[in-house]
């Protein structure tokens, strides 16, 4: 468990939500597929995922991943979900949940990645496809609305109490005191005034997948919103060196942007190394390589 208020799942009752709902996939082969920090997944059969809530706060982007999915996926050359069925809350799990079409690859890293820099070009290209979709009448309000397509000062005092977390507590050594520094300089830039567009939010090594050493998909659109596209950069700081010059390089962002994604990795990195130190040390530890990468690239540039 992850969370205090999650809602346990195993295959069996996967199985029992399938044949109330969908007795016609029931039958096929059921295995795990990997969990999230927002969803637990199986493998269903060869071509379907589903894909089940840890809690109900999480549960509320299935709506949004429905109902824009759909239409961001022919405009993108990337594979991205599919929704194929919308489950409903049952007494056995009493959440919505949700069935996709399966992707093939593997999550990108050094196993399956030799060229890094055409990783980070093709990231690059896939993020410049996204942002430049048209909104259709979407706006940054309700379910698209996730804080990280927002301006920083929004989230100064939130991520002033991880930094104090992580002064008080001793089982660590990470330098937080020039990461604090870095998030300063940044909150006394001028604020963003790029259009609002369409955001992953979320474009961490995991949601991406690659075939052949390539850049193949990019899954979890759960994070899925509008706003400034400083954020979406944020996690270029999850991939290796090549990579990041790469992208920088494609991406031809502005120092602004760059000074303002940056924050936000440290936002991103400082609150989950501080929320996830105990309960998921691996995603503590992805945090914590993404922070100590900002002040190599920081004492470097």
């Amino acid at each position: 468990m992850l969370h205090e208020n999650e809602i346990p799942v195993d295959e069996a009752v996967v199985t029992s939500l399938l044949r109330c709902q969908r007795p016609d996939w029931a039958s096929l082969p059921l295995s795990p597929a990997g969990a999230g920090s927002d969803n637990t997944m199986y493998r269903l059969g060869n071509d379907l995922l589903v894909r089940l809530p840890r809690t109900a706060d999480k549960a509320r982007s299935l709506n949004k991943e429905r109902t824009w999915l759909p239409r961001l996926g022919p405009l993108v050359t990337c594979q991205i979900p599919e929704p194929v069925y919308a489950g409903t809350p049952a007494p056995e799990f009493p959440l919505p949940w949700s069935i996709y079409r399966w992707i093939d690859g593997t999550e990108v890293d050094t196993n399956v990645v030799q060229d890094w820099a055409a990783v980070g070009t093709e990231l690059a290209m896939f993020v410049h496809e996204l942002h430049d979709i048209d909104l259709m009448g979407a706006s940054r309000t309700g379910e698209l609305s996730w804080y990280r397509g927002g301006n920083l000062r929004d989230c100064d005092k939130s991520i002033s109490i991880y930094f104090e977390n992580c002064r008080t507590t001793t089982d660590h050594d990470l330098d937080v005191e020039p990461l604090e520094q870095l998030w300063r300089a940044a909150i006394r830039l001028p604020a963003s005034s790029s259009p609002h567009v369409w955001l992953h939010g979320d474009l961490r090594p995991s949601n991406l997948l690659a075939a052949k050493g390539k850049l193949h998909a990019v899954i979890d659109f759960g994070c899925l919103s509008v706003g400034f596209p400083a954020a979406e950069h944020a996690p270029v700081w999850d991939l290796p060196e090549p990579a990041r010059q790469a992208y920088w390089n494609a991406a031809n962002l502005d120092h602004l942007t760059w000074a303002q994604a940056r924050a936000w990795a440290i936002f991103v990195g400082i609150a989950g190394f501080s929320y996830y130190r105990n309960t998921w040390p691996a995603f503590a530890t992805e945090c914590r390589t993404r922070l100590e990468r900002i002040l190599t690239d920081d004492a470097t540039r």
